[in-house]
């Protein structure tokens, strides 16, 4: 009997146990021999063939040992945060017989009792390593509350390797142990710290390490069973929650899903088979388990082996009978060496399930291989695809951290120089938006000159008619008799109408105005996205500089409609509108006399003329003037007086949320690019 009480499925067994594995080259070969060992054979017969096992399983192993740690150790580094890994998952109904199953397959005792037994995935990595001591290695991500005891004072420290309770990480919870019988207590103590004591469940892996010479190397994770009343103390959609959890696990294709039915329940109304179907109709990646295959009813052991041979509800691969150790044995404190030879015998014995035994379909030492077997053969083909994905994720991860920056220096002179450059960064792309460099597709002019179009489009499209003389000078008619020309009629009817275009050049002023800090606020974003104080502060200089900017532009505005009302133009240009409008040609040598009522409509015309001509150019310009060159020359003077405060790192601290965006990214690129080197090692070895 081993330190655990298992007997492997590659330890050389006694002669009387020596039949049914004999060299698993490949799977026929395997059934073949266990087909084979079933047959009475000489002692030196037996001796002979017990060599060729041996040198058998000894290829074996070296075959699909390093297929096994590869994964465990893109696990470990925590690649399975990014993708799937090929893997082995574990599902049941409660009171399936899972438990029963990993604990035959490990060696060891895990938790048992009534109810949900499995409250945290727990990953099982079984390691067969020659002319080693048991040892086991328990690891989770601890609770952030700062414990560090845990429940290591729970347990009796001389059986501890070395007293060692330690952190592998920041997060990590590592322990090791070399007394089997410590697994069911550090397994149930670490589920009541992530989940809580109580029936409650957590999405939190566990991760228990087995390195023994009497394993088999497979790795596995085991759920929870699936509960359908929830008991005192659980949470009414208990059953909601597991079937989530498990749903996590089982949908990915990377995934094989090992579910286990006992056989003297029907089948058909397994809940874990018709969750495994769901993901996986054509049973391509699903295995079952039958289990307490002594609890039927006798006269249905032909529709159990219909079952077994594939031909009730049929999976690629296949159907495993077991029967493991009942609560009397585990009462009795059988151990699992003795377990094992009883559910051989029990089935050698057995009128309807012998042929099974020779077709290799029962027994966990058949299970074990076949699982091995099946996880390489997965891994395998999983292997090419995970490659891609890995190197595709760097790639991405490396864009993100390069937006991301390196970050602000700690040391205070490191930090200057740094608020310096970004300093300097921020007025280099303010004066590239003001050379007119396109920027999110369309440039800051680009805008502005829409906006202004838009105004030499209205003042054109509402210039007035004055045709209407004999209404003009009714309406503007002084103290002068009729028939008498007053030049202040002209000037008032002018006056008016230039009056109503004041209020949408102060519309257009603040549409350039809403255009300029759009534009201004898109720059401080790109350049300070990081550093929500700089940000703030920023922008809220362009909103002060602004609405000083605008109330002189308002007021500059406002002035030029003053003049406006002063009706003037030189001689020339009035002349030159006025013939235009005529059709005639008038020169200021020999000024005709036309200050008649008649032409007033046409003198109106050509002046307001000059008017539009001259608003439609003076306002963009003005504005322009104060609202984009002034702002952004008063802006840069203001931005760089920031070197004078004393509080760097506070104007360089970091928004949470990208400080942790950063960590995450420079972990995720820790981890893909460890598992990148790892595969390729592999890939090379």
């Amino acid at each position: 009997m081993t330190s655990s009480g298992f007997h492997s499925p590659y330890q050389s067994d006694d002669d009387d146990s020596d039949s049914s594995q004999k060299g698993f080259l490949d799977r026929s070969a395997s059934l073949s021999r266990l087909r084979a060992g079933m047959k009475t054979e000489s002692n030196a017969k037996q001796r002979r063939r017990q060599k060729m096992r041996g040198e058998v399983h000894s290829h074996l192993d070296e075959s699909i040992r390093p297929y096994i740690d590869l994964i465990d150790t893109l696990r470990s580094v925590g690649i399975h945060k990014d993708l799937a890994l090929p893997t082995i998952v574990v599902i049941g109904d409660q009171s399936s017989g899972k438990s029963s199953v990993l604990e035959a397959l490990s060696g060891v005792a895990l938790p048992r009792g009534s109810g949900i037994v499995t409250r945290c995935p727990l990953e099982l990595r079984l390691k067969k390593v020659p002319g080693v001591k048991w040892k086991a290695v328990l690891t989770y991500d601890k609770k952030a509350d700062g414990s560090e005891n845990l429940f290591a004072a729970g347990l009796k420290h001389g059986k501890l390797v070395s007293g060692k309770v330690g952190q592998s990480a920041p997060k990590e919870k590592k322990i090791e142990f070399a007394d089997p019988s410590l697994v069911e207590e550090c397994v149930a103590e670490a589920q009541n710290e992530l989940a809580g004591k109580g029936v409650g469940i957590c999405d939190e892996l566990i991760t228990l390490e087995i390195i023994s010479p009497d394993v088999c190397d497979l790795t596995l994770i085991d759920l929870p069973g699936i509960a359908r009343v929830p008991v005192e103390g659980q949470p009414e959609d208990i059953g909601k929650q597991i079937k989530r959890l498990i749903m996590k696990y089982i949908k990915k294709r990377e995934t094989i899903n090992l579910v286990v039915v006992p056989c003297n329940i029907d089948i058909a109304t397994t809940e874990a088979l018709k969750m495994a179907q769901k993901v996986d109709p054509e049973g391509k990646r699903t295995v079952a388990i039958l289990t307490k295959p002594d609890l039927i009813d006798k006269g249905t052991e032909k529709s159990v082996l219909a079952i077994v041979h594939n031909k009730v509800i049929p999976l690629r691969k296949g159907y495993i009978m077991v029967k493991c150790r009942g609560q009397q044995q585990i009462n009795d404190e059988v151990p699992l060496e003795e377990a094992a030879q009883m559910e051989r015998d029990f089935f050698q014995n057995h009128d309807h399930f012998r042929c099974l035994l020779e077709e290799g379909k029962v027994t966990i030492k058949c299970l074990a291989i076949k699982l091995t077997l099946d996880l390489v053969d997965h891994i395998k083909n999983s292997l090419p695809p995970l490659q891609q994905h890995i190197q595709k994720q760097l790639c991405s991860v490396k864009r993100a951290l390069r937006d991301c920056e390196a970050g602000p220096p700690d040391d205070l002179e490191g930090a200057k120089e740094f608020l310096i450059e970004t300093l300097n960064g921020f007025n280099e792309k303010i004066k590239s938006l003001l050379s007119g460099e396109p920027k999110n597709g369309k440039s800051l002019f680009f805008q502005i000159r829409a906006e202004f179009r838009k105004w030499n489009d209205y003042l054109t499209s509402t210039k007035p008619s004055f045709n209407n003389s004999k209404e003009l000078g009714e309406n503007y008619r002084g103290r002068e008799l009729p028939g008498f020309s007053n030049y202040i009629v002209f000037e008032k009817i002018l006056q008016d109408h230039v009056a109503k275009i004041k209020d949408p050049a102060i519309e257009l002023l603040n549409a350039i105005k809403d255009i300029i800090i759009k534009q201004f606020t898109a720059v401080v974003n790109e350049c300070f996205q990081n550093y929500h104080v700089l940000q703030n502060i920023t922008e809220d200089k362009i909103n002060d500089i602004q609405l000083n900017q605008q109330e002189k532009a308002e007021q500059r505005i406002s002035e030029q409609f003053k003049m406006e009302n002063g009706i003037f133009t030189q001689d020339p240009i009035f002349l030159k509108v006025l013939s235009v409008k005529t059709n005639q040609t008038f020169s200021d040598n020999e000024l005709p006399v036309f200050d008649k009522q008649c032409k007033y409509s046409e003198m109106l015309e050509a002046y307001y003329e000059i008017v539009v001509q001259r608003l439609a150019d003076q306002l963009p310009l003005m504005i322009t003037f104060y609202m984009l060159q002034e702002t952004a020359r008063l802006l840069s003077i203001d931005i760089m007086k920031l070197l004078e405060k004393q509080d760097v790192q506070k104007l360089l601290s970091e928004d949470p949320d990208v400080s942790r965006k950063r960590s995450d990214l420079r972990a995720r690129l820790t981890r893909l690019t460890s598992a990148a080197r790892a595969i390729s090692n592999f890939l090379n070895d």
